[in-house]
Parts: C-alpha cells; structure tokens; sequence
C-alpha cells in the first residue's frame, strides 16, 4: 500500500467488505454498509470511486456493473495503521499498546493460548 495513501474510516469500512465478500458491485457494497448505518448510495458510488483513484480498490469496468475489489491486503493495511498508532498513541512502544490491549480488553481462555504460543515462538526466534 503507498504509505501516503491512509484509508479513512469510511474506506476502512468498504475495505473490509471487500475483504470479507471479494469482488462486488457497488450496490452489493452498499446493501451491507446500509446494514449498519445510514448511506446514500451515490455516496458510496463517490467513495468507491474515490478509492479506485486513489488506487485502494480496482475496477473491473468491462461489464455493463463495475465490479470491484479491495487493491490493497488486509494484512499491509492493519500493519501499516498498527505502526501509525504505535508511534503517534504510543509513543513508539508496542509494549504499551499491548499492554493497553490486554488491560481493558477480556480475553477468552483460548485467545490468552493463543498469545502465549506467539510469544513463546517470538522468544526462540530471538535466542
């Protein structure tokens, strides 16, 4: 993802529709965000085009409906927002955030596993 391209909270939306549901149309897109809060579809037509602009989405025009998908990963994106946060929120210490996370956060017995696995895998990979 372009590192100047930061998607708003209204493209992270889209994008993770497009994430879940893979190639759509404008309208099923807007069918899911209607779901949740009150869109216009024209402003998720604007959107989605904006974002096909800005290079987040890709279009596929060769049908009478534009298709379109998610030009960016999941994984780049959070990555990229997580490392913004970090820095700004955190003041660079991924401890604190971390930290912070599990503090207010209730975590299942499973996700607590699960988070003792990585760190005991990030141990042997440092040693």
């Amino acid at each position: 993802m372009n590192k100047h391209i930061k998607p708003t909270e209204s493209e992270l939306e889209i994008l993770g529709i497009l994430w879940e549901k893979g190639a759509s149309t404008v309208r099923e897109v807007h069918e899911i965000l209607e779901q949740s809060k009150e869109a216009g579809y024209t402003t998720t037509l604007k959107l989605m085009q904006i974002m096909h602009e800005k290079g987040l989405l890709t279009r596929d025009a060769s049908a009478k409906t534009h298709i379109y998908e998610a030009a960016v990963s999941r994984e780049n994106t959070q990555q990229q927002l997580l490392n913004k946060m970090i820095d700004t929120v955190y003041k660079g210490s991924a401890t604190q955030l971390v930290m912070q996370a599990l503090g207010h956060h209730r975590s299942s017995p499973a996700e607590l596993e699960q988070i003792r696995r990585y760190l005991n895998e990030m141990e042997k990979k440092q040693s």
